[in-house]
Parts: structure tokens; C-alpha cells; sequence
């Protein structure tokens, strides 16, 4: 792609419709473009012979339709399969596929590493490099959905199922965001229900807001922690929006959601989370939030360990326990199946490679470093919910 072209990927159906305008061409043509690129999966405008000669001499001249390149690809014995797709800039980023009896889910990524530093998630560690365009977004779909369909030689689509939960938080990344999964919706392009598209977050609460307005989809949340206490450590992000405002968020979304439910992901860590307490702490968060109207489910993560998190797996044992503890509450609770995790492909590990303009695997070596996983570290006298944020935070230093 020369310095004067675009590339296609980066539009959804209304942009290139405006695009194709600016090349003194009617609106309808670019609905044939689309099926082209999304459909079709073709990259070469001399193919699509249903156009006119003289509009694929302006695309060629004018524009291209331009794919990630895949530097590793990496299959399971599960059958799930992980691509490094180069971005540029000495930055990758990793999507995988999940193959099932009833479905094919594709995770994809939303930035070149994350800013939020989630303690159990590996990305995170790796630190944030910048956010994808809304091209880099949809070309990971591109190349997945067509590479899949020669590789099992047909014309049906492979990929039923769009979850943003690869590396980065999608709601950081909002303005790109949104094209990509209106790219994904068109029926033009990929026809995906909205209920089988699912943006996960570590909790953005302006953002959700936003996405109800713009384009509601599925919404998965990253909870993990039933107290603020316990989620500041976790996951910092909540130190700006706790959880009160995050829940409230939630069931605000649900007057627009395609669900009438609320995901939230709870990654289970021996000692840190999964205890009976904790249990119990998160039945009666949820069922003070149910009275406005909050409706959910949960889904469990048996975590996936990496050496630099200095946190271990729950015993499937005790993720059993906690399960039962919340399906006997009344809270629809089911938990994860690994896959993918003999190539690193499993919740939780997906790393890239990223330029870290974040610096913060130099900040955490900084760190004064506890181990999260013993219990009795996280169950000193903690400040209550009405203490100011400042307060929360100073209590949380013990578990980072």
C-alpha cells in the first residue's frame, strides 16, 4: 500500500459508502466492495467483476485491501489455533480460534499490549504500546475466517462467534472499536447477531454507557474480586471506577443489550479469590444490585500461571465449591473450559509483543513484591466501602 492509498479493512458499510462518494461513484457500489472484501475475502480488486473497469482502475490506484501479516501460527491438540499478526512498529498481537461442536469464536485483540495491568493477566505485565486501527481490528477476522474456510474447503462461514478479549481493554480503544464491530454486524460483511458479539471490559464505565448508545452488543465484564479492597490489587482500573459505579453502569446497559444478562469473568486464584468468603461477598454484592435491576452470570477462570504474576490456579476443587455456592444462590454460574493452553493460547496468557511505552515491567520490578496467593495477607482489617479512594489504595499496597 502506497503512502496515498487507505485501506478498505478500515471502514465499515457508511464509511466506505462516503469513500466511494469522494471516487464520484454512487453510494450502492459500495455494498458490492463489501461483499467483495468481506464476504468474498478478495484483496485484489481485479477480481471483483461485477464492478466497473473504470471504478477498480480508481481503487487501484486510490486504495487497497490490506491484511495483517501472520509471523507464527500455532495449532493445539484441542484444535484451537493462535495467530502473531505483525502490526508494525515492532509490535504483534495475537488472536485466537476456538473451535466447537455448535460454534467457531474468534478473540480478538483491540491494542498492542494493555494500559490497565491486571495482576493475573500476562498482557498486562507486558505493558501498552499503542491501540490498533479499525482495519488491524477487522483484519484479524479477515484473515481467520478465510484462511479457515480453505483450510477446511468451504464456502460456509466458519466463525459464528466475535469475542474482544485478546489483548488490550476494547473500551480504551473506543473510537476504532466501534467501526470494526459495525463491520462485523453488517450483513454485508460478516452478518454476526449482536448476542454472538461480545466486548469484554475491565470495567470503562463511560465507555459502556457509550456503547449502549452506539452499538450494543453482547457485554462481558472482567469482575474478579466481590470488594473494592480486593479489586484495587487486582485490577487497578477500579480504583478509578469502583464497583458500585461499574455495576450501575451494568444494569443501566441492559435497557439496550441484546442479552438480558450481564457475563461477568471471575479468573479463580488459589487464596486470593476463591475462598468461601469470598463466595458469600459476591452473592450478597449481587444481590443488593439485583434489587435495581442488575441480571447476570458468571463464568469462572481456572487462572492460567505465568512466573512474573506470583499467583497459582485454584484447585479444581475449590472452583467447584465456589460454583456451587453461587448456582445455589440463584447466580447462573458456569465455569470455563481451558483451551488452547499447550501454545499459550488460553485466558490470560495472550502476550505479543509489544514496544512498552508504559515502562511498566520497570515499574514492577520497582514493586515492593507480597505473594497474592496467601490468604492471610489479604484478610488484615480493611478500610470499609464509604472510606475515600485514597484510603482504598493505601490498603491495597500490601497485595501488590
Amino acid at each position: 500500500m502506497t503512502e496515498a492509498t487507505v485501506n478498505l479493512l478500515d471502514f465499515d458499510a457508511q464509511g466506505l459508502a462516503a469513500f466511494c462518494e469522494t471516487l464520484g461513484e454512487k453510494r450502492f457500489r459500495a455494498t458490492q466492495l463489501f461483499r467483495w472484501i468481506h464476504q468474498r475475502g478478495a484483496s485484489d480488486f481485479a477480481q471483483m467483476s461485477d464492478l466497473a473497469k473504470s471504478l477498480r482502475d480508481k481503487l487501484a490506484g486510490r486504495a487497497s485491501v490490506t491484511a495483517l501479516r501472520a509471523i507464527k501460527q500455532h495449532e493445539s491438540r484441542d484444535g484451537t489455533v493462535k495467530w502473531l499478526f505483525d502490526v508494525g512498529g515492532g509490535n504483534a498481537v495475537e488472536t485466537v480460534f476456538i473451535p466447537e461442536d455448535d460454534r467457531g469464536t474468534l478473540c480478538i485483540s483491540s491494542q498492542a499490549g494493555c494500559a490497565v495491568g491486571c495482576r493475573f493477566c500476562s498482557t498486562g505485565h507486558q505493558g501498552f504500546s499503542r491501540n490498533l486501527t479499525s482495519g488491524e481490528i477487522v483484519a484479524q477476522l479477515w484473515f481467520a475466517e478465510h484462511f479457515l474456510r480453505r483450510k477446511l474447503a468451504t464456502d460456509q462461514r466458519v466463525i459464528s462467534n466475535v469475542v474482544m478479549m485478546g489483548m488490550g481493554e476494547p473500551l480504551q480503544n473506543y473510537a476504532r472499536l466501534v467501526p470494526a464491530l459495525r463491520t462485523m454486524l453488517d450483513d454485508h460483511a460478516y452478518g454476526l447477531s449482536r448476542r454472538r458479539l461480545t466486548v469484554s471490559t475491565s470495567g470503562v464505565v463511560p465507555m459502556i454507557d457509550r456503547l449502549a448508545a452506539d452499538c450494543p452488543v453482547a457485554l462481558a465484564v472482567s469482575l474478579h474480586a466481590p470488594t473494592d479492597e480486593l479489586r484495587d490489587a487486582l485490577v487497578p482500573l477500579n480504583r478509578k471506577y469502583p464497583l458500585a459505579e461499574l455495576l450501575a453502569a451494568c444494569t443501566r446497559y441492559l435497557a439496550h443489550a441484546p442479552r438480558d444478562f450481564i457475563t461477568f469473568e471471575y479468573c479463580m486464584l488459589d487464596g486470593v479469590n476463591d475462598q468461601p468468603s469470598h463466595a458469600k461477598a459476591l452473592i450478597a454484592l449481587m444481590r443488593a444490585h439485583a434489587a435495581d435491576g442488575l441480571r447476570c452470570k458468571f463464568n469462572l477462570i481456572p487462572f492460567n500461571p505465568f512466573p512474573q504474576s506470583g499467583l497459582l490456579r485454584s484447585p479444581a476443587a475449590s472452583v467447584q465449591a465456589f460454583a456451587k455456592m453461587l448456582n445455589d444462590a440463584g447466580i447462573v454460574t458456569t465455569v470455563r473450559k481451558t483451551r488452547g493452553d499447550d501454545i499459550d493460547a488460553a485466558c490470560g496468557q495472550l502476550a505479543g509483543d509489544v514496544r512498552d511505552r508504559t515502562r511498566v515491567a520497570e515499574r514492577m520490578a520497582r514493586q515492593h513484591t507480597v505473594v497474592l496467593h496467601r490468604m492471610p495477607r489479604l484478610t488484615p482489617a480493611a478500610p470499609s466501602a464509604a472510606q475515600p479512594a485514597a484510603a482504598r489504595r493505601a490498603a491495597s499496597a500490601d497485595f501488590i
